[in-house]
């Protein structure tokens, strides 16, 4: 590998690689939201929305952080063929 070496980049990241994420993030969404449903009914349902949004909150940057790092794992870098 010479200093002047040219890459392609190769992005091999399929729908499959990130589908149980999206799953597992959906469950902790409807989780949350049935959570908040269930304290809806008792006499403060401030509680329920802060709840709500907590969960929320806290959860996006583990998603994002699970998307990036899959992401990142399947980009490649591969030398350009010379001719």
């Amino acid at each position: 590998m010479t200093p002047g070496t040219a890459f392609n980049l190769r992005c091999t990241l399929s729908f499959g690689d990130i589908y149980g994420q999206i799953l597992a993030w959906m469950a902790v969404i409807f989780a949350s939201l049935a959570a908040g449903l269930a304290l809806m009914g008792s006499s403060r349902p401030l509680f329920a929305l802060v709840g709500v949004g907590l969960i929320l909150v806290l959860s996006l940057p583990f998603l994002l952080f699970a998307f990036v790092t899959t992401l990142l794992n399947h980009i490649r870098l591969e030398p350009q063929q010379e001719s």
